[in-house]
């Protein structure tokens, strides 16, 4: 059922009915399951969440950047019917069924490169994760994997590994898989190697690939991962020249380069893949989260001759490329082609950096803006000379989104982000009114 796209206030938020509900969710769920915003959904169209309450908040989050093409969109809910209707799981490994192999087909076509691939489905980012790193370690035979400072790549035992930010993710829940190592990642707003953003890419890579030469060994690296735009981390935008320089390294040494497209995948910065910002062509690219339009499915892309040269049953799961997911992500990927959401991911992207730049100039907090296509944040200091990470405040901006009516979520290894990530489909004017929402919840979060 389509509601209306318009924000509406019934109630304080969390509303009665939410309230007795969380008093539920506390006594069955751990407090460990965390939760940003204390509402109970009804039912969610496009960009606009209803609660339990009546109230209709702008959804500034899209299910944690799952929704790129809207909450419910009509086209995916009848692929979901039509394919329950015939069948609901058969298990690849024991019946084969045509969703899978269409849903690969796309996926080899869609990733960068010309070259032949082959995909395999998952049914999260963590389990492509785990399932890249073991494949580099396989076809290349050397046990090493790289990763980066402000990584998330998930929580199962090697993706939480791959991991940087300890509390909440790692604290208490080691030890780790070995034969992972942690490096600088070019963030321009906080250069590791202290120099100016136009200067960080150069002499970030050059660290990298020194500390890869003399502390681990290049013959001892299966793979270097990374998200081409740091999700968790902070939507950090890497310097434009790290990670292209990085990608020729590891092809000149033997290395595999893993990009991890969860988060930034499908449109999300306005190409269907963010590596194609910077011209990458990975070796392997993993995702899922927007994949599935809001149904659990990921996937593992890679050069043909890195799938092949795995044995016979070293590669699957029961649930991967279930049947009802993986038509789910065909109708996905059809709607994005469809719709324009390429473009329009651009358009949603332009009009919120230009809003963030404008709130930059109001609100002494705002110490950068950042972001690619739809995927835009602020990062939010105490000092703007010394980039105190403001936590506090990051915290109180999200309360006060939520309790006037938009969905926005916190991110970054300081806990001083907001992020903002939109359905695709959004419209314009929730765009703007959540930009003037952000607005009020700067000034009443810092007063």
């Amino acid at each position: 059922m389509e509601l209306p796209q318009e924000r509406r206030l019934v109630t304080d938020i969390p509303g009665p009915r939410s309230r007795e509900l969380l008093a539920r969710r506390n006594a069955a769920i751990p407090k460990a399951v965390f939760n940003t915003v204390p509402v109970f959904v009804e039912r969610a169209s496009g960009a606009i969440v209803e609660d339990v309450d009546g109230n209709r908040l702008i959804d500034f989050g899209a299910g944690l950047a799952v929704l790129n093409v809207g909450n419910a969109h009509p086209a995916v809910v009848e692929a979901i019917r039509e394919q329950a209707d015939a069948y609901t799981h058969t298990c690849f490994h024991v019946t084969l069924h045509e969703p899978y192999v269409a849903l690969a087909e796309r996926l080899n076509e869609l990733t960068p490169g010309d070259h032949e691939k082959r995909t395999m489905l998952v049914n999260s980012g963590a389990e492509a994760v785990e399932n890249a790193v073991k494949l580099a370690r396989s076809f290349t035979g050397r046990p090493a994997a790289v990763t980066f400072d402000h990584a998330f790549h998930g929580r199962t035992l090697l993706a939480l590994t791959l991991t940087g930010k300890a509390m909440p993710y790692k604290l208490g829940f080691g030890p780790f898989a070995p034969e992972v190592y942690r490096l600088p990642f070019a963030y321009p707003y906080r250069c590791p190697t202290g120099r100016p953003p136009e200067e960080c890419g150069p002499s970030c890579a050059d660290l990298v690939i020194d500390e890869i030469e003399r502390h681990i060994g290049p013959d001892s690296v299966a793979c270097v991962i990374a998200e081409p735009v740091q999700g968790e981390g902070g939507f950090v935008v890497p310097a434009p020249e790290f990670l292209p320089r990085l990608a020729q390294y590891c092809r000149d040494r033997g290395i595999l380069f893993v990009a991890d497209e969860v988060q930034t995948g499908f449109g999300r910065t306005g190409r269907w893949f963010a590596a194609e910002h910077f011209g990458l062509v990975p070796d392997i690219v993993t995702t899922a989260k927007a994949l599935g339009g809001g149904l659990p499915i990921g996937g593992v892309t890679a050069r043909a001759d890195i799938m092949d040269s795995v044995h016979v049953g070293g590669l699957g799961g029961t649930f991967g490329g279930n049947p009802i997911a993986a038509a789910a992500a065909l109708e996905v990927i059809a709607s994005i082609e469809r719709e324009g959401l390429l473009e329009r991911a651009e358009r949603v992207g332009a009009t919120l950096t230009a809003g963030l730049g404008d709130l930059q100039d109001r609100h002494e907090v705002v110490g950068d803006v950042r972001g690619l296509g739809a995927m835009v944040a602020m990062e939010l200091v105490e000092d703007r000379g010394t980039k105190r990470p403001a936590k506090e405040a990051a915290a109180r901006t999200i309360e006060e989104c939520y309790r006037q009516g938009l969905i926005v979520l916190k991110a970054g290894t300081y806990d001083n982000v907001v992020r903002l990530l939109p359905p695709l489909t959004i419209a314009d004017d929730l765009v703007e009114e959540g930009l003037g929402l952000l607005d009020k919840a700067l000034a009443a979060a810092t007063q």
